[in-house]
């Protein structure tokens, strides 16, 4: 069985952390980032959305 994730977050901490998480849902991910906001720096959060279609991906890569 595959991952059922939907939501990929990489994202770099204040100190020169990395973040690496999988969330199912939006509402988790929305937690998710006002939980360690206050430890990210925002420039350097990267989301990626696995069940966006790839006509879409193309456009907002540019």
């Amino acid at each position: 069985m595959g991952n059922t994730c939907r939501f990929v977050v990489n994202a770099v901490g204040k100190q020169g952390e990395t973040y690496y998480t999988q969330l199912n849902t939006k509402k988790e991910l929305e937690n998710w980032i006002s939980d360690h906001q206050e430890k990210l720096l925002m420039d350097e959060l990267k989301i990626v959305d696995k069940k966006l279609p790839p006509f879409f991906k193309w456009f907002l890569n540019k």
